[in-house]
């Protein structure tokens, strides 16, 4: 509900952006970022700002190449990007802000009931989307019933 209270804390207008992280969010999320790599050159970028860009691109549906110039380049933030969601941390981090989340609204971390309408599951049970590639098709005709199937006779 919108009261007085909830408005100021989830109020987001002294950020840079509205998908900015908050310093509580960054708390909860910077432990889970892993090290830099062993070897070559040491990391030149602040992982903030990374994580800045990449929920900016996650919040906004923008393209890579629309980030804003105060953020890390494109190439950097997306191969951030790509190695977190390969090695789970994106799950990782998602999780830790979920579990938060519910802990603020004085919930248990795990959901103990879910739902699941009746329409979901009947269009599950009928394969859903996947049938409307083959309904588009056209038919297919036997050779049989085709009147240039007869018009090619070797033997006459």
């Amino acid at each position: 509900m919108w009261t007085v209270e909830n408005r100021r804390r989830y109020d987001r207008s002294s950020l840079r952006y509205p998908s900015d992280l908050t310093d509580e969010e960054w708390s909860v999320i910077e432990p889970l970022i892993p090290p830099a790599r062993h070897g070559g050159r040491s990391r030149e970028v602040a992982m903030r700002e990374v994580v800045d860009g990449v929920m900016y691109v996650l919040t906004t549906g923008c393209q890579w190449r629309s980030l804003p110039k105060d953020l890390p380049p494109k190439s950097t933030v997306h191969g951030y990007f790509t190695d977190w969601t390969y090695n789970g941390t994106m799950k990782r981090m998602h999780r830790a802000l979920y579990e938060k989340c519910r802990e603020q609204e004085g919930r248990k971390t795990e959901p103990t009931a879910g739902a699941i309408d009746s329409q979901s599951a009947k269009s599950a049970e009928k394969g859903g989307p996947a049938l409307i590639p083959s309904a588009m098709m056209p038919a297919r005709r036997s050779r049989a019933r085709s009147g240039t199937s007869w018009s090619t006779c070797s033997v006459c």
